[in-house]
């Protein structure tokens, strides 16, 4: 039998593990039904889940509804800003004394950083930036349940669900 390329499979709750819609065809040019075959699962690379999780931002900004592209004008201010919704962001919160100090301080953060999230509440000014998905600032573990937060936020913006979303970019 010659080499396999990788295959995804999801393990469903009644049993069974079933290869992702992709992969399906690949599957049956490789395999035959009835017949038995080894699985040699290993941990996921967590360079592929990085990488996914871009293309599928991505993908996902290239389909956001007209009326959201003002907002989020690159996958990156996509990304942060989904981070941040989902609680994934670091917070500072500036007392300003007055409500219009607070909105030149606001109008001066925003203009420093394009991504954060600046609200202002009378003379407090609570600066939201998104927290680095680096490998130094992220283990594994907070990387993966970051990134199922973040494209579950993200498929709600363009009207899917995130199992659809990821399926489509693997598809692509």
């Amino acid at each position: 039998m010659s080499r396999i390329p990788p295959i995804v499979y999801e393990w469903t709750d009644d049993g069974h593990m079933v290869p992702l819609p992709f992969f399906r065809k690949r599957c049956d040019e490789h395999f035959v039904v009835g017949e038995h075959y080894r699985l040699d699962p290993r941990a996921s690379d967590d360079t592929q889940t990085r990488n996914h999780q871009f293309a599928v931002i991505r993908d996902a900004w290239l389909n956001l509804p007209e009326h959201l592209a003002a907002i989020y004008p690159s996958p990156e201010h996509l990304r942060k800003r989904a981070l941040i919704e989902a609680g994934f962001y670091h917070e500072e919160i500036i007392d300003t004394g007055s409500k219009a100090g607070a909105l030149r301080v606001s109008s001066y953060v925003r203009h420093k950083d394009d991504f954060a999230l600046v609200i202002v509440r009378g003379p407090l000014v609570v600066i939201r930036t998104a927290k680095s998905q680096s490998r130094a600032a992220m283990d594994k573990a907070e990387l993966q349940k970051s990134k199922t937060a973040i494209l579950g936020i993200i498929a709600q913006l363009v009207g899917t669900d995130a199992r659809t979303l990821a399926a489509n970019t693997e598809a692509a």
